[in-house]
């Protein structure tokens, strides 16, 4: 009886603590019957768990509150400002459907600790998630995404079946992933197309780059049994094309140079990560940038009142 007792008492402070509840030894003797050495042994016992099963947090006193709390591991854990932080970002991306998104915030969330804390950042996103404009496919992917990312790592052949937008219609393909990318609302797989005639069916068929898919366009994905090879010197680098890729428009690598007369120099450089100022004019900057496909002619065009084209080149 005194075991079953003990281990009720020590589920319901796990329950309190990861709840964001301060412990009190005098307040818990008092509501359990015990003596204060009993909770004192069952605070012990718990932070030995805490410590021995590789959790992120730990119990500790605090003297302020002359308490005890659960409190983040500095060294491994995310602070209340990063959590916060993280959370202003995913709710902006709005990529996912709220049944995707809120259970990641909420569990985001929970690693704010004290209590107090949590209920803060609760309340700073509170208005966003009520807010909160889902995206217009109304799909959910995610666990889709760890499928994809394994075939990835693993150089496994995938075949898809796709939603192409542009001519409205479907096709199947058999690809070999090679990253993942995040662009303005929507996740995308890069992969090389297997069996395709370029000739036919790409608008430049010396294209060397991989093939743009918006994740939520596809319909239905099947892990083959067959690996291709990537020689390591010939490895996909998604840090790399993200750099030079806008909009998610696949094609050849450009170089382009323009001249620059807005506001902002460095919202241009932001939204181009290999852009280059070569020099300052009487009327702006200079700037030269390295992108994969059309995709930036869309930018420049939405720009065109700041922006002057001066030279166009493939590389």
């Amino acid at each position: 009886m005194a075991d079953t007792d003990k281990n009720t008492r020590l589920l319901e402070l796990y329950i309190m603590l990861t709840q964001g509840e301060a412990l009190r030894k005098s307040e818990l003797a008092q509501k359990f019957g015990v003596a204060e050495k009993s909770i004192q042994r069952d605070i012990e016992d718990l932070r030995n768990f805490f410590t021995l099963s590789g959790e992120s947090r730990c119990l500790v006193y605090d003297a302020k509150t002359r308490a005890y709390v659960l409190r983040a591991d500095q060294a491994t854990a995310l602070t209340n400002s990063e959590v916060l932080a993280v959370a202003k970002i995913l709710l902006e991306s709005r990529s996912m459907v709220c049944d995707e998104m809120f259970p990641i915030l909420d569990k985001l969330v929970r690693c704010c600790t004290p209590r107090e804390s949590l209920k803060q950042v609760q309340s700073l996103i509170a208005n966003e998630k009520f807010h909160y404009v889902e995206p217009h496919h109304g799909k959910m992917f995610v666990e889709q995404l760890w499928t994809i990312g394994t075939a990835v790592e693993k150089h496994q052949v995938l075949e898809i079946t796709y939603h192409r937008t542009h001519k409205n219609d479907t096709v199947t393909r058999r690809v070999q992933p090679v990253g993942i990318l995040f662009s303005e609302y929507y996740f995308y797989l890069a992969a090389f197309i297997e069996g395709i005639d370029k000739e036919e069916h790409f608008e430049n068929p010396q294209d060397q780059s991989p093939t743009i898919y918006r994740i939520d366009k596809i319909e239905a994905l099947t892990v083959t049994g067959e690996h291709f090879h990537v020689p390591y010197k010939d490895r996909f680098q998604e840090g790399e094309m993200r750099k030079r890729i806008q909009f998610m428009y696949g094609g050849e690598l450009r170089r382009i140079r323009f001249e620059y007369t807005g506001p902002s120099i460095e919202a241009v450089l932001d939204r181009l990560p290999t852009a280059k100022v070569e020099r300052k004019t009487e009327t702006g900057w200079l700037v030269t940038a390295e992108v994969f496909g059309k995709g930036i002619d869309m930018w420049l065009g939405s720009q065109d009142a700041y922006i002057r084209k001066i030279k166009d080149s493939t590389i």
